[in-house]
């Protein structure tokens, strides 16, 4: 590839590294869907829904009082999770439970606190 210009200023210095990264790079429309997935991540009360979500199952209600907000607010939060697969639901009788929708959603929740524990 040698040293070219595309849209930047400046000139690439490693055309066997761009080459390579080129051949592993994603759609456009899969960076945004990776995108919107990762900006469910950017709300504390839907993180806190999958943080509890990852230690039990639980219901609405459950939900409602372990994070101090209404059964609304919760169910709403859930719909989105829901939305993005990162919760799946179970039915018993009337009440409905929450968890997680696979492990690699479990395995995400728990790198970043182990990043983040990693900084302190």
């Amino acid at each position: 590839m040698g040293k070219n210009k595309m849209l930047c200023d400046c000139e690439s210095i490693h055309g066997e590294a761009i080459k390579q990264v080129l051949n592993a790079m994603l759609k456009d429309k899969d960076f945004s869907e990776l995108s919107d997935f990762f900006k469910v991540f950017g709300d504390s009360t839907r993180v806190k829904i999958l943080w509890a979500l990852d230690n039990a199952e639980l219901c609405v209600c459950d939900i409602a009082v372990l994070i101090n907000m209404t059964k609304s607010a919760v169910s709403h939060q859930l719909g989105i999770l829901r939305e993005k697969r990162l919760v799946k639901i179970r039915r018993e009788g009337k009440v409905v439970y929450y968890s997680l929708a696979d492990s690699h959603v479990k395995e995400i929740i728990e790198k970043a606190v182990e990043h983040l524990d990693e900084q302190k």
